[in-house]
């Protein structure tokens, strides 16, 4: 079960943090930070808390896209506004980003910048489908971005200046995987063949996107736990309270989780290779290898 490892600003003075801070990442625990370590203007903060929840209760997050610079699924916003509510998001992962190249040093010159997004929904009562829903247990996993062993480290930030966040932990992935992999969740059979004929689809045009074994695997898992009414009342719990202006971060891959309430709240992914790991061994491709005993990744 995931440990909260408080980091006081004391403990960033000394600059001295070598890959404590990775370790205890790659154990599966939260590295929490009961403040924001860079700036955030009082400005932008009251825009996005203005931004109110509007349409339809099920409509996804405003996400961040740092590699083309561009902002999705943001609606009902003038063109000035929405200027602005992409220059907070650059902003706020360019700022996340260089706050943790220096606290996980070890990762910063091979990983990737991903999605980074804004939540101002309420998560307690929200109505969306079962796979998307934040407030079900589960790890990790993309549907249309395969991960092919890379880790999905987030970086959080509840921003509401009067409520906290809640969430929910429960055993590991490796602890999950032992238990429902090859049973109730099958490792893939026959996948080569899959890919290639996903690969065609891919080149006339279809929408398909070609998966390794690990990426399927991992959906799979992350669709069952979800859909699995009895683990999500009987399963190991712990509950967390994250108070206004603090921060998180988490390998969301390996700790499964769920948050379930919060309104108000960035959150930057940042995908890890294991390469750059301090421990790869603790990785999910590891486990899901050393368990089916096979690679899952084709290279």
């Amino acid at each position: 079960m995931a440990k909260l490892i408080t980091i006081e600003k004391t403990d960033l003075a000394d600059g001295n943090f070598q890959d404590r801070y990775c370790k205890q990442l790659e154990a599966g625990n939260i590295l929490y930070l009961p403040f924001l370590p860079f700036n955030f203007s009082e400005d932008d903060l009251q825009f996005l808390l203005a931004q109110r929840q509007t349409g339809a209760k099920n409509r996804k997050n405003i996400a961040y896209k740092p590699k083309t610079n561009t902002i999705t699924n943001a609606v009902e916003l003038n063109e000035e506004n929405s200027r602005r509510l992409l220059g907070i998001m650059q902003r706020y992962s360019q700022s996340v980003s260089q706050f943790l190249s220096e606290l996980l040093e070890p990762y910063a010159s091979k990983w990737r910048l991903d999605y980074a997004s804004f939540r101002p929904f309420q998560e307690k009562g929200r109505q969306l489908r079962v796979r998307a829903r934040n407030d079900l247990l589960h790890v990790d996993s993309f549907p249309t971005r395969p991960m092919n062993g890379n880790r999905i480290m987030r970086f959080f930030t509840n921003i509401n200046p009067t409520e906290s966040r809640f969430w929910i932990t429960s055993d590991p992935l490796e602890v999950l995987a032992a238990r429902f992999g090859g049973k109730e969740v099958p490792f893939p059979k026959n996948h080569s063949l899959l890919r290639s004929l996903a690969a065609l689809g891919q080149k006339v045009g279809l929408p398909i996107t070609p998966r390794s074994p690990y990426d399927v695997f991992m959906l799979n898992l992350h669709n069952f736990l979800k859909e699995n009414q009895d683990f999500q009342a009987t399963c190991n719990k712990d509950y967390w309270e994250f108070p206004p202006m603090s921060c998180w971060i988490v390998f969301t891959d390996q700790v499964s989780h769920a948050a379930t309430a919060g309104q108000y709240a960035l959150e930057q992914t940042i995908l890890v290779p294991p390469s750059a790991l301090v421990n790869p061994e603790t990785a999910p491709i590891s486990v899901i290898e050393n368990l089916k005993q096979k690679m899952v990744v084709e290279t």
